[in-house]
């Protein structure tokens, strides 16, 4: 398995190149910014590119830029980004991209035996997402409900219509009058800020909104 290492941090850099070869893997190029490590997945076209967030000139995303490259110019090699905190966007822009992909906080390259399996999975096509992303990613989910705005009753309401319920169909499953229904509708349309228009069908648009919710 060939491998090309980018982190401007050399101790780094050269411990994790160590803990790879001690693995039966080729380190075929070591880089210290993200253009250097451009042109050495370029020139060595190795299996996996593991590559630092944050690399000179700018210490900002480098890294998560170069990793976009290389999936784009060359989709046979796969990427691995390390960073030292967790950042919901940038995970979810670079794994949004299919298999080959992975990131990990650099906290977790002390388990070598994890660190090593993690790149061998994303040279092989597969992802691998750090555990502390995967929580902050639940708890934003949390965080941001769209469907915060709606009562209980509402809720359920709702809910039908995304099976495909009709206001008569939700009023006899709930025991509500159809009136009742109707309000609720009315209501819900307004709570999740679907005003009226010639363009949208509001309560396919809110039923989406549930989906997306769930």
């Amino acid at each position: 398995m060939r491998v090309v290492l980018a982190d401007d941090d050399v101790l780094l850099r050269e411990g994790l190149a160590g803990l790879l070869e001690r693995a039966g893997m080729a380190v075929v190029g070591r880089a210290g910014d993200a253009e250097e490590a451009l042109a050495l997945v370029a020139e060595t076209a190795p299996d996996v590119a593991v590559l630092d967030v944050r690399m000179p000139p700018g210490h900002g995303t480098e890294g998560l830029v170069a990793a976009e490259v290389v999936r784009e110019r060359h989709p046979g090699t796969g990427v691995l980004v390390l960073s030292a905190y967790v950042a919901v966007e940038h995970a979810l822009q670079l794994l949004g991209a299919d298999g080959g992909v992975g990131y990990l906080l650099k906290q977790r390259v002390t388990d070598v035996d994890s660190f090593v399996e993690a790149v061998g999975r994303v040279a092989a096509g597969g992802s691998v997402v750090d555990p502390d992303l995967v929580r902050e990613l639940v708890n934003v989910r949390r965080r941001v409900d769209p469907l915060a705005p709606l009562s209980a009753r509402e809720r359920e309401v709702l809910a039908l219509m995304a099976e495909g319920r009709s206001n008569a169909g939700i009023a006899q499953l709930l025991w509500l009058a159809e009136g009742t229904v109707e309000k609720h509708v009315r209501s819900i349309l307004h709570k999740l800020d679907l005003p009226e228009t010639e363009a949208d069908h509001r309560r396919v648009l809110a039923v989406v909104r549930y989906l997306q919710s769930i």
